[in-house]
């Protein structure tokens, strides 16, 4: 170390000198040593040349051409590696080019922001850095008409900097887009460029900036006229991606419609042209997950995109080529691929998984595609997250359809990765795979069998008692899924490995959607008469519990319902009809609900007392008399004469 900096330190040693002359021409010396030179950047950052040039760079006495080289010398050094930045942002070089940024000196103040760009546009900077200073993002809308440099810098500052709902608000609150609207018909590319970077980063999923981009307009015409324009083939491929995004963006928000010529005919087959072999890496990736954000929850969109050039067999390619024969320029290119090469797979799973959310037949096409179930089965052990996950999310879109889980997902076994990635997965993968779940525990999913058998009651009901809401949801409607129409064993299985204490947990819990799916799983764990009667002879007090707590709770229509075809279930029974016979207090909640207002609950009610009244059932003369004793056959006379047809009927 001590040789090769000490040729570096004459350099430094100069920005100590007296003389301001010699201080400026060794500066410029430094600039001319360090462009291009990482080994003789990291040199000068070591013997401690940044704090002495921010130092000159700050000095009130130092002339402005000293604080510009300065500036230019420092924005050298933050173009190097992640460590110089790094060592840069340890000597808090941001608030002294931020302060730099006040000066009169136009000049002075260019090579400020491109320092400033440079460090921003690293990933080790914090973009909360940008925003500390409430005085900061105004000054810099100030400084977007005073060159073209500025604006090209700031709006990539911008751009850089805005990640998130928070960031797009404070930019938004301080006018960037009536600031930034009229960069897009600037006459350098360079700042539409990006200006365009910063709308497609202000609108993306966020409304209000949608909503108001749509009616701005610039020189007379509107941002989408202008967007459009923008996405025509003689455009920059990245200008294309960019201002599809945009448009993107706006649609999904609701600013533009689904079926908007700018959408149908402009956005979609731009996209599609992105995923051609014949572009870059990043581009297919940009494009293929820009479509599928775009097609996620419109049907005939899904639609228009399958049938758009060959696209279903076109993603294939993703898992072959990184890099088609005409981009690979040089062997580095192919090195940066073949590193890159799960983007892709990233890519293309998440836009299977939009094309197949809601088509049959779209589905049926992508699983016909070249070892498609393969590839997913592969992807779910793949050691990116972000490819797992978009992997189960193709996998979850393509277990809606009947047809396939009777055959693609039977002859791949697919369950057995499924029940693999649900040991211990992260929450968000988590979520995905146990909503596919749901759909494997469907009753005619021939997965069922084995899914059972490999531990699945035990993994479900660990997930009833996750914090997180989503995957309580899933696990109990999986165990409901479960519990449909099966055998004994496994009803009297979910109900242990549940435990009573965990149901009255889940019945009590504050999300309504728990609450529907546990009633779902009762009554599905109550069908088949000597099911009832075997589950309420173990657990009959406990369920009688529940259902009283909920039926004088303050819930909706639609789970009172559900807990009265409980009763009815349970009304069915042999023995179990004794439980509510006995019971004075549910009998008198059940003839409260015959003379509700709500029909629903109404008949809900009459089920059940129908079902405890069979004559050919033995004891049922005694149950007639004392619901006669009730009152209950007044209430029949007058819902007899009711002007609902089906009250009338039952």
């Amino acid at each position: 170390l001590q040789e090769v900096t000490a040729s570096s330190r004459h350099y430094v040693d100069r920005l100590f000198d007296l003389d301001p002359q010699k201080v400026l021409q060794g500066v410029i010396d430094m600039k001319n040593a360090v462009i291009g030179n990482n080994k003789q950047k990291a040199n000068l950052i070591v013997l401690g040349a940044v704090p002495r040039l921010l130092y000159l760079l700050q000095q009130e006495t130092s002339s402005t051409e000293l604080r510009t080289e300065c500036a230019v010398v420092l924005g050298s050094l933050a173009m190097g590696t992640e460590n110089n930045v790094k060592s840069l942002l340890d000597c808090h070089i941001i608030p002294a080019l931020l302060q730099g940024l006040l000066s009169p000196d136009l000049k002075f103040i260019e090579a400020c922001l491109r320092c400033l760009r440079t460090i921003f546009i690293s990933p080790v900077t914090p973009e909360d850095l940008l925003y500390t200073d409430a005085t900061v993002i105004s000054h810099l809308m100030a400084l977007l008409s005073r060159s073209r440099y500025t604006q090209e810098y700031i709006c990539q500052i911008f751009s850089h900097c805005c990640k998130g709902p928070d960031h797009q608000t404070i930019l938004f609150n301080h006018g960037a887009v009536q600031n930034i609207a009229h960069l897009l018909v600037s006459t350098s590319y360079k700042v539409r460029m990006q200006a365009l970077k910063c709308f497609s980063v202000l609108a993306f999923e966020n409304p209000q900036v949608s909503m108001t981009l749509v009616n701005v307009s610039v020189d007379g015409e509107l941002l989408p006229q202008i967007f459009v324009k923008m996405l025509q083939r003689d455009k920059p491929i990245e200008m294309q991606v960019t201002s599809a995004k945009c448009l993107t963006s706006m649609c999904r928000a609701g600013a533009i419609r689904t079926d908007d010529s700018c959408i149908v005919l402009k956005t979609l087959p731009c996209l599609v042209r992105m995923c051609s072999k014949e572009r870059l890496l990043e581009e297919r990736v940009e494009g293929a997950e820009t479509l599928a954000y775009l097609i996620e929850t419109d049907v005939e969109l899904q639609r228009i995109a399958s049938i758009t050039d060959h696209l279903i067999v076109m993603l294939a390619d993703y898992f072959k080529y990184p890099s088609s024969v005409s981009a690979i320029t040089d062997i580095k290119r192919l090195d940066h691929d073949l590193k890159h090469a799960h983007e892709l797979r990233q890519a293309a799973f998440k836009l299977y998984a939009s094309l197949g959310a809601n088509d049959e037949d779209i589905r049926k096409k992508i699983i016909e595609t070249e070892n498609m179930m393969d590839r997913i089965v592969n992807g779910l052990s793949e050691s990116s997250i972000k490819v797992r996950l978009a992997a189960v999310r193709c996998l979850h879109s393509l277990s809606r359809s009947v047809q396939q889980l009777r055959t693609s997902f039977q002859d791949h076994a697919v369950w057995k990765p499924l029940m693999k990635v649900l040991q211990n997965a992260p929450n968000e993968i988590l979520v995905v795979a146990s909503s596919t779940l749901c759909n494997l525990l469907l009753e005619f999913s021939p997965s069922k069998e084995p899914i059972l058998e490999s531990g699945a009651i035990e993994l479900l009901c660990s997930l009833t008692q996750s914090e997180n809401l989503a995957l309580r949801v899933n696990g109990i409607w999986a165990l409901m899924n479960m519990a449909f129409q099966a055998e004994q064993k496994i009803k009297s299985d979910i109900l242990r490995g549940l435990s009573t204490e965990q149901l009255f947990q889940l019945l009590s819990d504050s999300d309504v959607n728990v609450l529907m799916k546990t009633l779902g799983l009762l009554r599905n764990l109550l069908s088949t008469r000597p099911h009832i009667d075997h589950i309420m002879s173990t657990h009959g007090k406990q369920i009688m519990q529940a259902v009283t707590l909920i039926l004088e709770g303050e819930h909706n229509i639609e789970v009172k319902e559900q807990t009265l075809c409980i009763l009815a279930n349970i009304a069915d029974g042999t023995t179990a009809k004794e439980l509510i016979m006995t019971n004075d207090d549910i009998l008198q909640k059940i003839k409260y609900y015959m003379s509700h207002s709500n029909a629903k609950l109404q008949l809900a009610a009459m089920f059940c007392i129908s079902n405890l009244i069979w004559n050919e059932e033995e004891g049922s003369q005694e149950r007639q008399d004392k619901l006669r004793d009730m009152g209950i056959v007044d209430i029949l006379h007058k819902l007899s004469q009711s002007s609902d047809p089906n009250l009338c009927d039952k």
